[in-house]
């Protein structure tokens, strides 16, 4: 009986009461908060409150007003009505909120591209009379603390266009951790553009600050993640707080039962990924060299197939997926669609690609994917206005037919665009992720590229998500999906190609796709260089002697010397032991 009145949705009660009875209490709060914009209630009456030491996390759908409370709760936005409290203070401007100690890394990765890392790290941080470090100090402090968040050595002079998107992310993040007066600590989708690896960094640095009484907030659509790493949780649906939930009753079925305000009973139904009717290969690249120094790839896909792609970071899937897209240019051998005429194409430009059928969506919706410029109208049907233009070389556009495809894709993914003449910029980081895919199913390409498209999207529309894209696949069209979540690949694809290394290093198909056998394989248990992931079932005698035997083989391929093992310690991974062994090599 506790369990159901600590998970129920609270929404019906709040209607009951009066503004005066809303009491919230705790060291950091906001009660009956408002914030309009023009006709959108973003906050519509939330009361929330949390303490220091404890990692709580806030989630709901895409446009609950997740992000809109966190920047309120940073003092970016002016509330219309209500409290807030850190202290027994207001935050009324970030310059404010800083010196209260309150630290946010925001959904969008904020980088100035032409500075180099340790500008973009300490932007901000002198007084305009006096500098508060030197720049020697600066470069040690940012190489210091990039090499400890990213894993490996990160050259403070580079300058931010040149690097990954994961990277970039880690620069926003580390800005945070940089203060010394830190007491509140906000993350607004922080972990979405990161892997699994550099993901369990994040969620340990957490731990470390929530054990020094700092008050650590997770704004995630990642529900395995936020089960794993929160002590609480407010879900939100739209506008309003409707219920909070316990460290002991944290879990998928009454996240999901909240944010959704259906209660889901019984087991989730097993799903099985669409196996292909045909042996039909529609694309193919050979010989395909993603790096200069890596082994070359051979690839094939077949129609109405939905293949994965993963790795850790880094390891080349980025790039790889980019090339096949045509976005990217390879380093050597050929990639190949199958044109009208069942015939194999060369092609190996975007202009090339989209005339052949295909499309690509980029998980970096900032660089890659939105036209901040435009209206959210106009970002979705801009590639259709040729398509639908009529009367030959005057190009009348047919705006009906534009307007009816708009409509169309808008609501097949559930897209809360508010009047569709506004900037793209007004949506939510979901929403905005949503109209490029949406753009992409407009124009009915017959290969679909995806690049990390689920980030910043909410469980519900992941769902949804899957389902079109195994309608799509059902209709003979083809899929090559690559995702930083391994449970997005379980019942959605048949293959997972894992990459290592700039090339492929291990396939996993049907029943042998799960996240134990995924990560094997992006950790690379056998490669013996970096991290090495033995199974726990060896004692640590046994797994001493494995590495030394892997190291040895792994050094006599590279002509490499092994200094020393730096670190050895056990973790937990969804609930399985394993041994992490770190090694450095020169």
């Amino acid at each position: 009986m506790s369990a159901e009145i600590n998970i129920k949705d609270n929404t019906s009660k709040k209607e009951v009461l009066s503004d005066k009875s809303k009491t919230v209490q705790g060291d950091i709060y906001v009660q009956d908060v408002h914030k309009y914009f023009g006709v959108t209630r973003a906050l519509n009456g939330v009361n929330f409150n949390a303490n220091f030491g404890e990692i709580h996390a806030i989630v709901g759908g895409n446009g609950c007003g997740k992000s809109t409370l966190a920047k309120v709760m940073s003092g970016v936005l002016p509330i219309d009505k209500g409290k807030v409290s850190v202290l027994g203070h207001t935050p009324t401007s970030p310059v404010m909120a800083r010196n209260m100690g309150i630290a946010t890394v925001f959904q969008e990765v904020m980088i100035a591209e032409e500075s180099s890392v340790v500008d973009n790290l300490f932007v901000g941080s002198d007084d305009f009379w006096f500098k508060n470090f030197t720049q020697r100090e600066k470069v040690l402090k940012a190489q210091e603390i990039m090499e400890d968040l990213v894993g490996e050595y990160v050259d403070p002079y580079t300058q931010a266009f040149n690097l990954s998107l994961p990277i970039k992310a880690w620069i926003t993040i580390a800005r945070a951790f940089l203060r010394e007066n830190t007491k509140v600590l906000i993350l607004d989708e922080s972990s979405a553009a990161l892997d699994f690896d550099s993901t369990e960094r994040l969620f340990k640095k957490m731990r470390e600050l929530r054990d020094k009484g700092v008050a650590v907030f997770i704004v995630t659509h990642r529900i395995a993640e936020l089960v794993r790493i929160s002590d609480k949780a407010t879900v939100m649906r739209d506008g309003k707080d409707v219920g909070v939930l316990e460290k002991k009753d944290l879990n998928e079925k009454n996240l999901i039962g909240l944010m959704t305000g259906r209660t889901e009973s019984g087991e989730k139904s097993k799903s099985f990924a669409l196996q292909t009717k045909t042996d039909k290969v529609v694309m193919r690249a050979e010989n395909l060299v993603v790096w200069p120094d890596s082994k070359p790839v051979n690839f094939e896909v077949k129609r109405g197939e939905i293949v994965g792609v993963t790795g850790l970071d880094g390891n080349g899937q980025d790039d790889f997926v980019k090339i096949l897209a045509g976005v990217q240019e390879s380093n050597g051998g050929t990639t190949e669609i199958l044109d009208s005429n069942e015939n194999f194409l060369k092609y190996n430009s975007l202009e090339s690609a989209k005339n052949n059928g295909i499309s690509f969506v980029s998980g970096d919706r900032k660089k890659e994917g939105i036209l901040p410029n435009l209206s959210i109208y106009e970002n979705l049907v801009v590639p259709l206005y040729k398509k639908t233009s009529r009367a030959g070389f005057l190009g009348f556009v047919d705006w009906m037919e534009l307007n009816g495809i708009f409509e169309w894709e808008v609501e097949r993914l559930s897209i809360k665009t508010g009047p569709r003449d506004n900037l793209i910029g007004s949506l939510s980081g979901g929403n905005q992720q949503k109209v490029m895919i949406a753009r992409s199913f407009a124009q009915h390409p017959k290969v679909l590229i995806l690049n990390d498209p689920a980030r910043g999207i909410d469980v519900s529309t992941k769902r949804d998500l899957y389902i079109h894209l195994r309608n799509y696949v059902e209709e003979g069209n083809t899929v090559v999906f690559l995702s930083s979540e391994l449970e997005e690949f379980i019942g959605l694809c048949p293959k997972v190609i894992v990459f290592r290394n700039g090339t492929v290093f291990d396939i996993f198909e049907n029943e042998k796709i799960n996240a134990d056998t995924l990560l094997e394989g992006m950790f690379g248990q056998t490669a013996g260089i970096g991290e090495t992931f033995i199974s726990s079932k060896s004692n640590d005698t046994n797994i001493e002697s494995t590495l030394a035997k892997n190291l040895k083989n792994e050094s006599n391929k590279q002509n490499k010397k092994i200094v020393k093992v730096i670190d050895f310690e056990k973790e937990n991974s969804s609930n399985k032991k394993i041994n992490k062994i770190k090694v450095k090599t020169f």
